[in-house]
């Protein structure tokens, strides 16, 4: 279970990337129903104030030995020299992953990882800017510039600034349940779920007087159980399918099955954790149809039995009302 988080701040950090950590992981929403991390900022000079990317300083309490019995420790972007992570926070890393902690980077934090061979024969990724050198600096490791973030192992890797979001609450709902992720979500005032596939961005820009699809998506979103293929949704928004599917693709980063299977596991998650209804009954409000499909995504999904994940993330609908 996740419960005790370090924040690895190094040189230069970038204070969004930073703040992200922060924000998901160091404040108490136990009043609403979210989780409590028992929280550490951590670094190589404690006390001593640092330089970040914005032109002003922070200073970190706490040294890099909080991070020996962390469950999960997140390396942010930071801006040091190729090579220059002292030996010490390398060897931190190691012995983190090496006893079974989680380790997560933010955009350029992959670098750090990769020093201490982390990445070494893993997928992972990095803000697309940074892709190019990440996969010629760690050629052992395979690089998707293409993703939000990418999960392989006990290590996450996360696109740059707003993925770095996705990132986090992708492992929350990982180790906590759906409902954790949605509460912090809910407060941060950000989608509780982007998919790790879904593009970092959109090559070919929508025609300035493209009408949104987000009315749409949110149609969707309340007709899961419904028939959600490209020649219903096509019609629905008065688009021939080639142009409704790529309009979709333009604007989510993902296509129209894809979207449509994340947020039906997604939904599935929601009622296994809230409500003791029977997996049939589940698969048929979530739109899979039968719980053997429901099973199949689970799986691709999650890695996990919808049974299984319901004995480990079942809660009290009450209490989640709260």
């Amino acid at each position: 279970m996740l419960r005790t988080v370090a924040v690895l701040a190094l040189p230069h950090a970038a204070p969004f990337e930073l703040g992200t950590a922060c924000e998901v992981f160091g404040i108490d929403r136990s009043d609403t129903g979210g989780p409590r991390f028992d929280f550490r900022v951590c670094g190589p000079t404690p006390g001593v104030a640092m330089p970040t990317k914005a032109g002003f300083a922070v200073v970190v309490d706490h040294g890099l030995e909080v991070m020996r019995d962390a469950d999960l420790v997140v390396v942010p972007a930071y801006g040091m020299p190729p090579g220059a992570v002292p030996a010490d926070v390398l060897q931190e890393l190691r012995d983190a992953h090496e006893r079974g902690a989680w380790i997560l980077s933010i955009c350029s934090g992959a670098f750090a990882l990769g020093e201490a061979g982390l990445l070494d024969g893993r997928r992972c990724t990095t803000h697309w800017m940074h892709a190019a050198a990440l996969a010629e600096r760690f050629p052992s490791a395979t690089v998707d510039p293409d993703v939000l973030y990418v999960e392989d192992g006990r290590v996450i890797t996360g696109a740059g600034t707003a993925a770095g979001i996705d990132a986090c609450l992708h492992l929350v709902r990982r180790e906590l349940g759906a409902a954790a992720a949605t509460s912090i979500a809910r407060r941060m005032v950000v989608p509780p779920q982007r998919d790790g596939g879904q593009a970092q961005y959109v090559d070919t820009p929508l025609p300035p007087r493209a009408d949104t699809l987000a009315p749409l998506l949110t149609w969707m979103l309340e007709h899961l159980d419904g028939d959600l293929g490209v020649p219903a949704l096509a019609a629905h928004a008065l688009l021939s399918e080639r142009t409704f599917a790529r309009r979709f693709r333009a604007e989510t980063g993902s296509t129209p099955a894809a979207w449509v299977a994340r947020q039906r596991v997604a939904r599935a998650q929601e009622l296994l954790e809230g409500t003791d209804v029977p997996v049939e009954e589940v698969a048929r409000r979530c739109g899979f149809g039968t719980a053997a499909l429901l099973r199949h995504h689970f799986a691709r999904t999650l890695g996990t039995t919808p049974l299984a994940y319901r004995r480990r993330f079942t809660c009290d609908p009450a209490e989640q009302a709260s």
